[in-house]
């Protein structure tokens, strides 16, 4: 077998036009919520991303959870916050980095509270769509909190 183009093996398939990764910061206050949220939902649209309206609700709550936990527990040691969204040919993953060294885990929430369920959410929401979340530390002592789901391309007939 002849090889004529040079490389060892098949060529990668390129990627697709709405594939990419995106990052923005922004201050860890309540305003940044609904800005995170606003910025997803407008990246998503404008790449073309191919998300069902489902999916897509999913994806901003998760953003909104938690960059608004990134505001209430994070804001003292951390007072900028970094929303990144990865979009894959099959996946979408959305994250929220801070520099406070605390790990949060998913705790069963008291019913009597008003708060506290936000990352049993974020779990929730990403089981049900088939995605997986987790926390991890990063090289500089804060934390990244990500949700990554799968798309389900919309069939054009």
């Amino acid at each position: 077998m002849e090889n004529h183009g040079g490389g060892s093996g098949p060529k990668p398939p390129d990627p697709l036009p709405y594939e990419g990764v995106w990052r923005f910061t922004a201050p860890a206050v309540d305003a940044s919520v609904p800005q995170a949220r606003h910025a997803v939902r407008d990246l998503l649209h404008r790449q073309g991303v191919p998300v069902s309206d489902d999916l897509a609700h999913g994806l901003l709550l998760i953003v909104s959870e938690l960059v608004t936990n990134a505001v209430k527990h994070a804001a003292l040691l951390s007072p900028m916050l970094a929303v990144e969204v990865a979009v894959g040919a099959e996946w979408v993953r959305v994250s929220v980095e801070d520099n406070h060294p605390y790990r949060p885990t998913a705790l069963e929430a008291d019913h009597g509270q008003t708060g506290g369920r936000g990352l049993l959410l974020v779990r929730e929401i990403a089981r049900e769509a088939g995605g997986v979340c987790d926390v991890e530390h990063t090289a500089g002592g804060g934390k990244v909190i990500w949700a990554a789901l799968p798309l389900k391309p919309l069939r054009v007939p």
